[in-house]
């Protein structure tokens, strides 16, 4: 496992990112496996709709509908981790779980990461999501809501 944290953390070096890495999927899922917590920000519809990660915690970033921040993530976090355990955070793409790994660190969690590509991955040319990167692209485990 230091292996993949190593890597994450050279990979947040680069692109300049205060917490402690940057997570592929297949490197999170190691993680996981390995009693890292892993803390899903998509929405409650996207969980329900598009699917989901066997025992990842939901946690919203933005609340639905409207998107506005959850003003109780925080708390709600620290409801179901510790502040000296790793915890990793994906989304749909990676842009929300960023943000949450972010202030999850600057709250106090000492090992944060981002799961880089998301649950989805970025869109290809015909805009469509799940061929080009992300957890369900890479064939790790999930599940329809």
């Amino acid at each position: 496992m230091d292996d993949i944290k190593k890597k994450a953390a050279e990979r947040a070096r680069k692109m300049g990112l205060a917490y402690a890495g940057a997570l592929l999927p297949s490197e999170a899922h190691a993680l996981m496996k390995a009693g890292a917590k892993l803390v899903d920000v998509r929405t409650k519809p996207e969980l329900l709709y598009v699917g989901h990660i066997p025992g990842s915690i939901a946690l919203e970033w933005q609340t639905y509908p409207g998107s506005r921040p959850n003003p109780e993530f925080i708390g709600e976090l620290a409801a179901v981790t510790k502040k000296d355990e790793p915890v990793m955070f994906i989304c749909r793409s990676g842009a929300r779980s960023h943000g949450a790994a972010e202030a999850a660190m600057q709250a106090g969690w000492r090992e944060t990461y981002n799961v880089l590509e998301g649950f989805e991955g970025d869109k290809d040319d015909q805009q469509h999501r799940n061929t080009v990167g992300g957890w369900r692209k890479a064939g790790l485990p999930w599940v329809q809501g």
